[in-house]
C-alpha cells in the first residue's frame, strides 16, 4: 500500500485581493519547502475567497477537484464597461444608468440561468498556441476564441444601490463571472463590469473552513500539517 505523508493533501486558503493564484502557490511552496504544489481553479488577482491548494501526492487529484461546481458572491457596477470586464481593466465606455429596481435586475439575471456558450475574454489565462490570451491582449492583439459550454445554476441580486448591485451565483467550473457581468450590462443597455468577487464554495468545500493566506504563511510546519486535508479522505470523496 502506498504511503502518504501528512503534507500529501489539500489546503483551504482564503485568498486576499492582490496576488495571483500562482503567487499563492509559490508562496506556500517556498515557505514550507514543498516541491509539488498546485491549485484547483484560478481566482483572478482582484478576487478573494476559497482557493484549494493540493500538496505533494495530492496534486494528482487536482483535475477532479477543479471540476467541482463553484459559488460566488460579488458586486457589479453598472454604467461602466472595461476591456477585462472587471475593475483591473481599462475603461472603454461610460453610459447613464437607467432607473433599475431589484426586481428588474433579477429578471435580467434570470435569463443567464441554464446552459450558456461563453467566449473567454481576451484578458484571461486561456492559451492560444501556447501563449496566454492576456499577454496577447497587452500587445493589442485580439484573436478568435472558442466558445465553451458552462452552466449557471443560480444568479440572483440581493441588493441594489445605484449603480452597484450585490449578487450570488452558483455555476460550473470555468465560468467567467466577469463576462456574465459585462453581458448583463449590455442586456440592460448601459454596460457594466465586475466590481468585486469572492468565491465562497467549491464542491463540498466552503470558505468558512479556509485559513487566510497570511496566517498560513505564519504557521510552523507542524501546525500546517494539522490544516491539511489528508490524501485518502480527498480521494474517497472525489
Amino acid at each position: 500500500m502506498q504511503e502518504f505523508s501528512p503534507l500529501d493533501g489539500a489546503l483551504l486558503i482564503d485568498k486576499p485581493a492582490g496576488p495571483t493564484s500562482h503567487d499563492v502557490v509559490d508562496a506556500v511552496r517556498r515557505r514550507f519547502g514543498i516541491k509539488k504544489v498546485g491549485h484547483c481553479g484560478t481566482l483572478d488577482p482582484g478576487a478573494t475567497g476559497l482557493l484549494i491548494l493540493v500538496l505533494g501526492k495530492a496534486t494528482r487529484l487536482s483535475e477532479k477537484l477543479m471540476a467541482d461546481d463553484k459559488v460566488y458572491e460579488g458586486t457589479i457596477k453598472f454604467g461602466e464597461s472595461t476591456d477585462s470586464h472587471d475593475t483591473d481593466g481599462e475603461l472603454v465606455a461610460s453610459l447613464p444608468v437607467p432607473p433599475l429596481t431589484l426586481e428588474q435586475l433579477n429578471e435580467a439575471a434570470a435569463t443567464f440561468v441554464g446552459d450558456l456558450m461563453q467566449t473567454p475574454p481576451m484578458v484571461s489565462a486561456v492559451k492560444k498556441a501556447g501563449v496566454p490570451l492576456y499577454k496577447l491582449a497587452r500587445k493589442g492583439v485580439e484573436v478568435p476564441r472558442e466558445p465553451r459550454l458552462v452552466h449557471i445554476y443560480t444568479f440572483r441580486f440581493s441588493a441594489y444601490q445605484e449603480p452597484v448591485g450585490t449578487f450570488k451565483m452558483a455555476c460550473t467550473k470555468g465560468t467567467y463571472v466577469r463576462t456574465i457581468a459585462h453581458e448583463l450590462g449590455q442586456k440592460i443597455g448601459c454596460g457594466a463590469h465586475l466590481a468585486t468577487l469572492r468565491r465562497t464554495a467549491s464542491g463540498r468545500f466552503d470558505v468558512k473552513d479556509a485559513t487566510p493566506l497570511q496566517k498560513i504563511l505564519e504557521l510552523s510546519a507542524s501546525d500546517l500539517e494539522s490544516r491539511v486535508i489528508p490524501f485518502l479522505r480527498l480521494a474517497a470523496s472525489s
